[in-house]
This record gives C-alpha cells, sequence and structure tokens, in this order.
C-alpha cells in the first residue's frame, strides 16, 4: 500500500517560504517590506551639516547616536566668545577690538601687548611656528632673506634689526599678523590662533635681540660697553 502521508520536513522550505513572503507585505504603500542585507544595495541617507561621531565599535552606541544628533557646522551667534577650559586661556578668545585701518594699527601699537610671559619654552614654541608661516620670507633670522626672496626674486621684507622694525610695538605686529601688511603680507588669522601669533612675535623679539633673551642681551650690552670704556684718568 501507497505512504499517502506527506513528510513534514520536506514542508519546510515551503512554509518559510509563505512566512517570508508575508511578512514582507505591509499596508504602508512607501514601504519596500522586508529587504536582505539593505546596506548592499540602498546608500545610508546622509545629512548636511551634522557630526556623525566616534565609530561605535570602539566608542559604545550611546556615544555614537548622541554625536549624530549634533549639528556640527551652524554658525554661532554674533559676539559670542568661545569656552576657555583654563582661566589663563580666556583672554585669547576675545575678539580682536582694532579694525584693519591706520587708525587701528597705530591703536593696537600704544595699548595691545603680550600676554603669555617670555620664556625659553614659549621661545621655542614661536620658533617651531615661525619656521611654518614666515622664514620662508623674512629668513631663518629675520634678515629677510627666506627662500622665495632669495631663489623666487621677490622683494625682500625689512630686517627685524633694522630702522623700519627694530622698535616695532608688538601691538603692531600682533595687528599686522592679523590682517596682514601692505601688499607683499597676507593675513595669517585664518591659519593662527591669538596665542600662536603672540609665540611668533616673542621669537621676533629673541631675533631681534641677536637670539638671546631681552635680560641676556640688556646684561651682554652693558657688559661690552663696560668693557670698552677708557679707564678714567
Amino acid at each position: 500500500m501507497l505512504n499517502t502521508m506527506r513528510n513534514p520536513i520536506g514542508m519546510l522550505p515551503a512554509g518559510l517560504l509563505l512566512v517570508l513572503v508575508a511578512s514582507s507585505c505591509n499596508n504602508k504603500k512607501d514601504s519596500p517590506g522586508l529587504e536582505y542585507m539593505p546596506d548592499m544595495y540602498r546608500g545610508p541617507a546622509i545629512e548636511a551639516y551634522v557630526d556623525y561621531g566616534q565609530d561605535p565599535y570602539y566608542f559604545g552606541d550611546s556615544l555614537a547616536e548622541a554625536q549624530r544628533g549634533t549639528p556640527s557646522a551652524r554658525l554661532p551667534v554674533a559676539g559670542t566668545i568661545p569656552f576657555a577650559d583654563k582661566e589663563e586661556d580666556a583672554a585669547y578668545n576675545f575678539p580682536y577690538p582694532y579694525p584693519n585701518t591706520p587708525e587701528g594699527y597705530e591703536e593696537a601699537g600704544l595699548n595691545l601687548h603680550n600676554p603669555i610671559p617670555m620664556t625659553t619654552a614659549s621661545v621655542e614654541q614661536g620658533k617651531a611656528l615661525y619656521e611654518i608661516f614666515c622664514m620662508h620670507c623674512h629668513g631663518a633670522t629675520g634678515k629677510g632673506d627666506g627662500g622665495v626672496v632669495a631663489k623666487g626674486g621677490y622683494p625682500p621684507p625689512p630686517a627685524y634689526d633694522s630702522p623700519q622694525l627694530k622698535d616695532l610695538p608688538e601691538g603692531k605686529m600682533f595687528h599686522s599678523l592679523t590682517f596682514g601688511k601692505n601688499i607683499a603680507m597676507g593675513p595669517h588669522a585664518s591659519q593662527l590662533n591669538h596665542q600662536e601669533r603672540w609665540l611668533i612675535i616673542e621669537y621676533v623679539k629673541y631675533l631681534q635681540h641677536d637670539g638671546k633673551m631681552p635680560g641676556e642681551a640688556t646684561a651682554a650690552a652693558t657688559t661690552d660697553s663696560t668693557a670698552t670704556a677708557p679707564a678714567a684718568q
């Protein structure tokens, strides 16, 4: 007699197919239904001006999701002052008060002073920045003989120890770094923040004193003048 009972195991593939087809159907017209590995063929929607955050594999889903919902390119309100973690850094965040005019240049020379104490460490920091942003024109020792002058044929800027710059107030130096000077020197406010500009100025002052700290240069000059002074009769 033939066995008329069907094998239930043989019915499994058909049953699973029926479940999958049924689950992929819903009453939402815009829904594609159940999709198998949609990231393989449907690119993720990227929202403009949103920070998509850290990789959740390393930092966790909660941090990544919080950062993904945070706008990253929204302009601050006019007059907003950035927050500084350290109180001593707050002065670098205030808006620059002097306009890009001859009057602003003179006011900066009278009223603006370097807030960073001149130390060996700050001079070294200024030197590193100077070699990136200034040396190509002003030269390694501030003589106005940088590479674009020696090899490029551009007119040399005044040497730092020249009558034009030797006694230039540091406020005017900062103003020139911020807005540029004449045609040859462009503004550096977008490349250097306030603190970095002051560090470069410290190194410029170091070069103006023949590679010595101001106190050392004064002591050396006093010693030289004493040594060369004629003996009292």
